[in-house]
C-alpha cells in the first residue's frame, strides 16, 4: 500500500467492521507500531475521536476538556474557540456520537496539526448530523490540514483518496478528487511516521501529559479492535 496525503486532502479508509480500518488509521497517524514498511510525516499529527483510544473523559465537561488541551499545548486556557454548537457544560458521558466527533475535531485543531485522524465517521448519526460532520471535515481540510478518516461507506466525491479494505485483493488507494488545497513544491505532509509523537492528539490522548480517555497510553493497540 502506497498512500500520500498533502495539506488540504481528505483520505478515507473504507471497509466493513473487522477489516482493519482503525488499525490502518492509527498506523498512518503514527500511533500504531509497524512490523514492516514506514510512514513519514512532516509536522504534527493529532487524533480526533477514535473509540477506546481517544475519546472524552466521562466526568469532564466539554469546557474542561478544552482547558486541559490548551494547557497541554502551552496556550492560554482563556483562548476562544468555535464550539460548533457544542454545549461547554455537557459532560463526556452525555455526548452523542456526533458531538464526540465534533469535540474530537475541536480539540485536535488546538495544536494546529498537519494531520488529523478520526474514526467511525458514519456510525451512530442521522443524515443531518452526518452532513454537518462532513461540512466540518471540509472546513478542517480547507484550513490546510490533511484529514484521515474511516467509514463503512461514503460518497467518494467528498474525498481525495479512498483506501478500500476487506476485499479479496490487496488494498490499493484510488484518487477520486482534486485536493482541497494543493501542497507547495516538494510538500508531501500529512502522513505520520512510526513512533512520532508530535503535535496534539484527539480527545483523551496523552502525549506525555495525562488527559481524558486514554487507556494506559498505548493508543495504537486499541485500534486493532476492528
Amino acid at each position: 500500500m502506497h498512500v500520500e496525503a498533502s495539506p488540504g486532502e481528505v483520505v478515507a479508509i473504507v471497509g466493513p467492521p473487522g477489516s482493519g480500518r482503525t488499525t490502518v488509521l492509527l498506523a498512518l497517524a503514527g500511533r500504531f507500531k509497524l512490523s514492516a514498511g514506514r510512514v513519514d510525516l512532516t509536522g504534527a499529527a493529532a487524533l480526533g475521536y477514535v473509540p477506546d483510544v481517544s475519546e472524552p473523559e466521562s466526568v469532564l465537561t466539554v469546557a474542561e476538556h478544552l482547558r486541559e488541551r490548551l494547557l497541554l499545548v502551552g496556550r492560554s486556557p482563556a483562548a476562544e474557540v468555535d464550539w460548533h454548537g457544542l454545549d461547554p457544560a455537557m459532560r463526556g458521558f452525555e455526548l452523542s456520537p456526533f458531538q464526540r466527533q465534533v469535540l474530537g475535531l475541536v480539540l485536535a485543531r488546538v495544536g494546529d496539526p498537519r494531520l488529523i485522524a478520526l474514526d467511525v465517521t458514519d456510525e451512530g448519526m442521522n443524515a443531518d448530523e452526518r452532513e454537518r460532520l462532513w461540512e466540518l471535515i471540509a472546513e478542517v481540510a480547507a484550513g490546510g490540514a490533511a484529514v484521515l478518516l474511516t467509514a463503512r461507506e461514503l460518497d467518494e466525491s467528498r474525498v481525495s483518496t479512498v483506501i478500500r479494505l476487506g476485499g479479496s485483493e490487496p488494498a490499493e488507494p484510488v484518487q477520486v478528487a482534486e485536493p482541497v488545497q494543493v501542497a507547495g513544491p516538494g510538500e508531501r505532509d500529512g502522513v505520520a511516521g512510526p513512533g512520532e509523537r508530535d503535535g496534539v492528539a484527539g480527545p483523551g490522548e496523552r502525549d506525555g501529559v495525562a488527559g481524558p480517555g486514554e487507556r494506559d497510553g498505548v493508543a495504537g493497540e486499541k485500534g486493532a479492535r476492528k
